[in-house]
């Protein structure tokens, strides 16, 4: 329904992250590989466009895909999210930048650096001063409270 939706629609610059969508979702149905070749097509679709607001996000949800892959590489996920964070920084998004310095701070834990994690995640939590009942600042203060 999304990709007949994706037909219908020309959606302009907007097409990009609704491709991201549709690749989140083939994910969810267990197509990775398929949602990772989307997310392609979306990054080089918005490469092309001059359409790249949601860049950041496109390239977290690439790391997100990456890691549910029967055999990671773990290096390949840190270095989505470590793009997906500079994009966004670079583009003053700030909560695209939330959602990738979570991401990777998600992943520094998992692999025992909880001190680098928290280091990254703290000071961009702190530039919040409202909100704190959203999704994403909820879950990035409750991965600073496990970091603790």
């Amino acid at each position: 329904m999304i990709r007949e939706g994706l037909a219908l629609a020309g959606l302009g610059s907007y097409r990009p992250i609704f491709l991201g969508v549709l690749a989140e979702t083939l994910a969810l149905s267990g197509d990775i590989k398929e949602g990772l070749a989307v997310l392609d097509d979306a990054l080089a679709l918005a490469k092309a466009s001059g359409a790249r607001g949601n860049d950041a996000e496109l390239h977290r949800l690439r790391g997100d895909l990456l890691s549910r892959l029967r055999s990671p590489n773990w290096t390949k996920i840190d270095a989505c999210y470590r793009t997906a964070r500079a994009v966004a920084r670079q583009q003053g998004t700030r909560g695209f930048e939330l959602r990738a310095a979570s991401s990777l701070a998600r992943l520094l834990s998992d692999q025992g650096r909880r001190d680098e994690a928290r280091d990254l995640l703290a000071p961009i939590y702190s530039w919040f001063t409202e909100g704190f009942n959203t999704p994403d600042l909820k879950e990035a203060k409750a991965l600073l409270d496990k970091l603790i």
